[in-house]
């Protein structure tokens, strides 16, 4: 088996169900699918992908069209292998889903029913995170810069045991709907590109796009914040400020 077939398809599978990625949505140029040949070029080119397979092995699409921000996390969360709580859909088994993500501890931050309506800000995914111990780190794009977002995520995601998650607009990027939370899966140095692992797969396939053009996408106001959008760090350790 090519490595390169193995690894695009440890992502399909993760989906649940390869022909999702048939039903999407048109791209225009800016994006470059993962599921092309170009887009697999740049996954077996790229030397930055650490967190690509551990969120491949957990992809976790979204339950519904506000819950983003819930499947990044509980992604995440699972490929920290962070202790989990009883899934009732799966016996005694312990295991991160969008419905015990948000429990009776959340629910002084935001309501599962709130959520479900109006979906979360990017300081409400910290504080939700924070409850399952884990460490988060939350950057407003109006408290950092395109340089450092692109150092930390590439450091990010050339270390195990931490999980980059990025707040967009897509309408920002040309896609369709509004704000929305993905982690990142790699980059790819010589194009500047960052992987997108979209958790709408019924939208959009997983995307390479531009460092500038993702900055410029979180570089925007959440209405329901009224504050910029951003990204957020997410690992078992301790960061420094």
């Amino acid at each position: 088996m090519k490595k390169g077939f193995f690894i695009t398809t440890v992502f399909i599978l993760g989906m649940g169900n390869g022909n999702v990625l048939a039903q999407n949505l048109p791209l225009t140029p800016n994006l470059i699918n993962l599921n092309s040949q170009e887009g697999e070029r740049l996954l077996m080119e790229s030397k930055v992908r650490q967190d690509y397979l551990p969120l491949s092995i957990h992809f976790t699409p979204q339950q519904n069209k506000a819950y983003c921000g819930v499947a990044s996390s509980v992604m995440v969360l699972n490929a920290l292998s962070v202790p989990a709580p009883e899934a009732p859909e799966y016996g005694q088994f312990h295991f991160f889903t969008q419905n015990n993500f948000l429990n009776p501890k959340t629910d002084s931050i935001i309501t599962a029913e709130v959520v479900s309506k109006q979906g979360i800000t990017l300081d409400e995914l910290g504080e939700l995170l924070k409850v399952h111990a884990v460490t988060v780190k939350v950057f407003h794009t109006d408290e950092t810069s395109l340089a450092e977002f692109r150092t930390l995520a590439i450091q990010n995601l050339s270390e195990s045991g931490n999980f980059f998650v990025v707040n967009y607009l897509r309408r920002a990027l040309q896609q369709k709907m509004g704000g929305h939370f993905s982690p990142l899966g790699a980059y790819h140095e010589a194009t500047d590109r960052f992987l997108i692992l979209d958790v709408s797969p019924y939208l959009y396939p997983p995307v390479w796009v531009k460092a500038e053009a993702l900055w410029g996408a979180m570089n925007t106001t959440d209405s329901v914040a009224g504050a910029k959008r951003g990204f957020v760090i997410v690992s078992t350790d301790l960061i420094d400020d």
